[in-house]
């Protein structure tokens, strides 16, 4: 009987008979190899790299099955993409993920940067330092307020941010203070603060909604790593010359004489893009 998500007993024994097929198979390309007189592998690249992704899946399925555990460190799920990892999100329809986790940052003008890209999970609050300092080299100096999720809301970062003279806009740690008839408008207005700060959080949300929606970024169809972080970049670079686009129309409804400052925004955008990907070449 077919069974769409079979557990305990009969999941391990699935998994024993094709590891055992496999180990079969594979011992039969190995004895053909051998048995050639010239000891040349007689198959292309592409070929052999995927045999050689075949026998390191073997590999981590066979460690797994032995030990008993459900998780290897740099696991491959992919054959055709080994660099894709499963990204737990615990989220009721889609409890695992795959693809590139990016981490991006988004001005007050509308620009966004993407800071961070990677294949494998990681922890998104230990990028804000690098964020916050990538913000000084662009522009000279330090924001004066950062907006993020609770999940940057970490004591470092919030020790870091302090030093720097930065405000986090995130509810404190700790328990919350004692409502109190003395203190009660200063709560409401701190109240009234972070629903303001939140609001202003949305653009960086619907970022990725317009990306999602409107340029595919959900749907990357490159094959290697570097190909498909260029893809992702370029998505980004688009939506950015959108924004500088309405800048654009503004100014020349202005008049002509803006068109210069126009061009020094643009230089300085693809300029910040090459430096972040040396890969990606943008010829204009």
């Amino acid at each position: 009987m077919k069974q769409r998500r079979p557990k305990g007993k009969r999941l391990r024994a699935g998994i024993k008979k094709q590891l055992q097929y496999l180990r079969r198979n594979l011992q039969h390309i190995e004895v053909l190899l051998d048995a050639l007189p010239s000891r040349a592998i007689p198959l292309t690249y592409s070929l052999l790299r995927k045999y050689w992704i075949i026998l390191h899946v073997y590999a981590q399925q066979e460690a797994m099955h032995r030990l008993k555990c459900k998780r290897c460190d740099h696991r491959i799920v992919s054959i055709h993409q080994p660099h894709v990892r499963p990204i737990v999100r615990g989220k009721a329809n889609k409890s695992v993920e795959f693809g590139a986790k990016l981490s991006v940052s988004l001005t007050t003008s509308g620009i966004a940067y993407v800071d961070h890209i990677s294949w494998d999970a990681f922890h998104e609050g230990g990028d804000l330092p690098v964020q916050v300092e990538a913000y000084k080299q662009r522009y000279g100096y330090y924001p004066q307020s950062v907006l993020g999720d609770t999940i940057y809301g970490t004591r470092e970062n919030r020790h870091y941010l302090k030093e720097k003279g930065i405000l986090f806009s995130g509810k404190p740690l700790g328990l919350p203070p004692k409502i109190t008839e003395e203190n009660r408008a200063e709560f409401k207005q701190l109240q009234k603060q972070r629903r303001e700060d939140y609001r202003q959080r949305i653009p960086i949300e619907g970022k990725f909604g317009q990306g999602k929606n409107g340029y595919n970024l959900n749907y990357i169809r490159a094959k290697t790593a570097r190909t498909s972080e260029a893809w992702i970049n370029s998505i980004f670079l688009v939506m950015n010359l959108m924004v500088l686009l309405k800048v654009f129309i503004c100014l020349r409804a202005c008049g002509y004489k803006y068109c210069f400052l126009m061009f020094r925004c643009c230089f300085n955008l693809f300029q910040s893009l090459r430096e972040r990907s040396g890969y990606c070449r943008i010829v204009c």
